[in-house]
């Protein structure tokens, strides 16, 4: 996943974070503003809140869009990657946000961070491409662990199988292989896979975590809101 990451920051960062965008040629602008839409859906979504004291982790922050708009809310946001190439553009990019921790991750476990650190997680489009379902539910596991006690997640994850097969017709894969298109849209890291939801309730469960809400099951966005008890 590191590897196939590095490579897709260094191909197209913006693209690959939000692939609505523009292949080759982002409206940087866009991407920005949709830091601040998307933390407030998910919020809005999860039934959840950002209080101005929190310690916030932002999972798979990417260029650093969610981070950028949770650091205005709170008091201190860490930012974590599996790329530390997307680390080191978004460290260039949010250069004037003092109360953010750029932390490059090892793409199983939220180590370093230490147990009952963090107030608040959030991610968005990011366990949906961890290839193998067993490897986001050791994420949440590791969610429980880092979250202080009362401390919420709100976060997205798949549950719908469907979506995850390799779809690119050929026609894409040449003009990728030409640099006109997106590459590796059949490699697992981007294709991803979904978890079960009655498998999510059980770890959350043994691990520690309330799930308060559940919505949108069955799709490829659905998204939870849990509470460490």
């Amino acid at each position: 996943m590191q590897r196939f990451w590095d490579e897709r920051a260094r191909e197209d960062a913006y693209y690959f974070v939000d692939s609505r965008l523009d292949y080759g040629a982002p409206d940087v602008q866009r991407f920005w503003d949709g830091g601040e839409e998307a933390l407030d859906l998910l919020l809005e979504i999860a039934g959840a809140a950002i209080e101005p004291g929190d310690t916030v982790l932002d999972i798979g922050c990417g260029l650093g869009r969610l981070t950028r708009a949770a650091a205005a809310r709170a008091e201190r946001v860490l930012a974590l990657d599996v790329s530390a190439e997307m680390l080191e553009q978004a460290r260039s990019l949010n250069a004037d946000l003092h109360n953010v921790q750029w932390i490059h991750g090892d793409g199983h476990t939220l180590e370093p961070l230490p147990n009952a650190s963090v107030d608040c997680c959030i991610s968005i489009v990011v366990f949906q491409h961890i290839p193998d379902p067993t490897i986001t539910l050791g994420y949440l596991r590791e969610v429980a662990r880092v979250l202080r006690r009362e401390g919420r997640a709100a976060f997205q994850v798949s549950t719908d199988e469907r979506v995850h097969h390799p779809t690119q017709p050929w026609r894409s894969r040449l003009r990728a292989i030409a640099g006109r298109a997106p590459r590796g849209q059949a490699n697992p890291a981007w294709v991803g896979s979904a978890v079960n939801v009655d498998d999510m309730r059980a770890v959350c469960a043994e691990a520690g975590l309330e799930i308060e809400r559940i919505a949108d099951a069955g799709t490829q966005y659905t998204t939870v809101h849990a509470i460490r008890r």
